[in-house]
């Protein structure tokens, strides 16, 4: 068998294999005895999907490893909070077309699929309608249509769910449908995909993103620097020696990443690997997720702090998405 096959059936296989059962993930971690099996979610509606990479990098017996928080679906999440909607972005009133939101100037986002290769808890697309927004090739055409006529529309973002939960092919045909719509000039793509399962950047992958006539940049999600041990750092060698730009946007997380030596080590060390902090955003407030939110002036003294220990280059931009803001709003340094 080829190398490349390999490394396709070797992604496939570690997806197909992800741990779905809260009782088993804890007790795979020797926790399954211990308290935090009595706070489980009793019947979560958001399926728990944890990938063995991500699995084996979390420290067996320790009920707050900030891995765990993040995938563990919990009863916290079953609670109603005030402020914690559905939909805090206000996402389906910028959803011309299926597959297709076009909420800032001059870019717009494809669902280019549904799922994830792991359900963090704090998704802010977890109640999103992906039923109504997963068309497959033919309802692409709708949204590729739309962007065909988009004249102002020079960036495409591809997001899901995930798009790398695409197939190198089915990403293929999509990136060179798009490549064909002349005002686009760059690709962005959105994924925790690789972070989780770095034997997703396969040669081929690697080769249709550096290849295309889009200018291509990867946007990864790492919250915590211990994520940059499932390999993703390797992984992403060949897609750096090919020029191509990797960022990363965290979000701030209660017991995960609140800390200022966990924040300045998850920007030092990415920056090692090759990856440029982008985004630090706040929680977007989204039904169950309360128990992660870390409040607007705890962020901004966090963020004081952070900005006074590293150079500007190593800084992510602190921000918020609010509906109806023309952008991202940042919330910079208060000195």
């Amino acid at each position: 068998m080829l190398a490349r096959e390999r490394t396709q059936d070797d992604w496939r296989r570690l997806l197909a294999g992800a741990v779905t059962d809260p009782k088993v993930l804890l007790d795979r971690l020797d926790l399954g005895d211990g308290p935090l099996a009595r706070t489980l979610a009793v019947a979560p509606t958001f399926q728990v999907r944890v990938p063995e990479p991500y699995l084996a990098c979390m420290t067996p017996g320790d009920p707050d490893d900030p891995l765990l928080r993040q995938v563990l679906a919990v009863a916290a999440e079953d609670r109603p909070v005030p402020g914690f909607v559905t939909d805090p972005l206000a996402e389906v009133e910028h959803n011309p077309t299926p597959g297709l939101l076009h909420k800032y100037r001059g870019r717009a986002l494809l669902i280019a699929a549904g799922g994830c290769a792991v359900h963090c808890r704090y998704c802010f697309r977890r109640h999103f309608p992906y039923a109504d927004n997963n068309p497959g090739r033919r309802g692409l055409e709708d949204a590729l249509a739309y962007l065909a006529a988009a004249e102002d529309v020079r960036e495409i973002i591809l997001s899901g769910g995930d798009p790398l939960m695409l197939d190198d092919d089915a990403l293929g045909w999509l990136v060179e449908r798009l490549e064909q719509i002349p005002h686009l000039i760059r690709l962005r793509i959105h994924t925790r995909f690789p972070v989780v399962i770095p034997q997703r950047l396969t040669p081929r992958l690697v080769d249709l993103i550096a290849g295309s006539r889009l200018r291509a940049v990867l946007v990864l999600h790492l919250n915590h620097p211990r994520e940059l041990a499932t390999g993703i750092s390797e992984a992403l060698q060949p897609l750096l020696r090919r020029g191509i730009p990797v960022l990363n946007q965290a979000v701030l997380l209660k017991g995960v990443n609140d800390q200022l030596e966990t924040l300045m080590a998850l920007c030092e060390r990415g920056f090692e690997a090759g990856i440029l902090p982008y985004y630090l955003h706040l929680l977007d407030r989204v039904a169950g997720t309360a128990h992660f939110e870390v409040d607007e002036p705890s962020a901004r003294l966090l963020y004081d702090d952070l900005a006074a220990a590293l150079p500007g280059y190593l800084l992510p931009r602190l921000v918020r998405e609010t509906p109806g803001a023309p952008g991202k709003l940042p919330l910079p340094p208060r000195w």
